[in-house]
């Protein structure tokens, strides 16, 4: 009975982990005076993303208590989103600057935006 109870638990920790992790196809949309312009589709598969735009690098994502998007468009721009978002089809996102004159740069938001999910 205890090895059952065992089983069971390792089998819901492991569903939980995957539905913490980004996956599946997006628009990239920027916040820009109140309207959100489409700038590209994003592709997330567990801890990388790729844009459409094949000149791009593959980004990294780091997930903790903030999920964190790395080696963006531009490489000094971070992107976080709030962990309880990622099960949304509609995520919304803040930008960071890695040079910003705070001490921790995610503390001071330079924009944001969504991204929705493509269906």
């Amino acid at each position: 009975m205890k090895y059952l109870f065992i089983i069971v638990t390792l089998l819901s920790i492991s569903i939980n982990q995957k539905r913490d992790k980004l996956n599946g196809r997006y628009s990239y949309l920027i916040e820009d005076n109140n309207s959100y312009i489409q700038k590209d589709k994003i592709t997330f598969s567990d801890s990388v993303f790729v844009f459409d735009n094949k000149f791009m690098p593959k980004g990294k994502i780091s997930y903790g208590n903030t999920i964190v998007l790395d080696n963006f468009i531009n490489t000094d721009l971070i992107i976080s989103i709030p962990k309880d978002q990622i099960q949304k089809d509609t995520i919304p996102f803040y930008m960071h600057d890695k040079k910003s004159s705070a001490v921790n740069y995610l503390d001071e938001v330079v924009g944001k935006g969504k991204l929705v999910k493509i269906k």
